[in-house]
């Protein structure tokens, strides 16, 4: 580690002194780590993995925030302005800022670079697994959700609610996330942790003594809407513009 990467590190902990727990300096870390991992595996450029990994959530919006679609562009900018000042290599800016920019998920920006593929895989990775579980229900706790659904804790005939119950949050976004991934690294880890994640439900389904059959089905519809939107995506792509 160089001079020039304490300085980062250094920076983006005293941006996070006010995050929440779920998206704090620490979920910045576990970013990084993951970062490196698939960076390494897939052979991506580390010079910009790495710095896009430590920046790319050093503007806090909440999530419950109007702007929160932008919150990786003005990250991105904040990012652009602090590594200037710093005297970062010139050429590698742009690809650490468009790494930054396109790894949100609610930001919807295509990735151009393998690094970018990296860095918003290793930032998707954290929303599953057993970080992925603790990280909604801090999430929802801080915002005042109700866990589930008291008569229909797993949506299969309603739209799932997880701006009102956390365990929504599952079937709306985070069971998706696996074939969402851009790297072959990133896919089998998703895999992995969202394989957890579901026997969680289960066991919460136990303990709840809500119907197996609810949650298989519930399942089976992200699967669904999963496969019908991979195969949309791919005929788009077919087709051209």
């Amino acid at each position: 580690m160089n001079n020039q990467d304490e300085l980062i590190i250094e920076w983006v902990n005293k941006q996070m002194e006010l995050a929440d727990s779920g998206h704090g300096f620490d979920h910045v870390r576990r970013v990084v780590v993951n970062a490196r991992t698939i960076g390494i595996a897939e052979k991506a450029d580390m010079r910009v993995v790495l710095p896009a990994a430590w920046l790319h959530d050093c503007v806090i919006v909440p999530k419950d925030s109007p702007l929160r679609s932008q919150a990786s562009r003005l990250a991105a900018s904040k990012a652009a302005e602090y590594l200037e000042s710093i005297e970062f290599n010139p050429e590698l800016l742009p690809a650490v800022i468009h790494c930054i920019e396109a790894h949100s998920f609610s930001a919807k920006i295509e990735c151009r670079t393998l690094e970018s593929q990296v860095v918003q895989d290793a930032d998707r990775l954290e929303a599953l697994g057993a970080i992925g579980v603790a990280r909604c229900l801090m999430t929802g706790g801080a915002m005042r959700q109700r866990l589930y659904h008291p008569d229909d804790p797993f949506p299969v005939e309603r739209k799932p609610e997880d701006c009102v119950q956390s365990i929504d949050h599952f079937f709306a976004k985070l069971l998706t996330l696996a074939e969402t991934m851009q790297t072959e690294t990133g896919r089998m880890l998703a895999r992995q942790r969202t394989g957890f994640m579901i026997d969680f439900l289960r066991q919460l389904a136990v303990e709840i003594s809500a119907d197996p059959q609810q949650l298989h089905s519930a399942i089976d519809r992200v699967t669904e809407q999963v496969r019908i939107e991979m195969e949309t995506c791919s005929a788009r792509l077919r087709i051209g513009p």
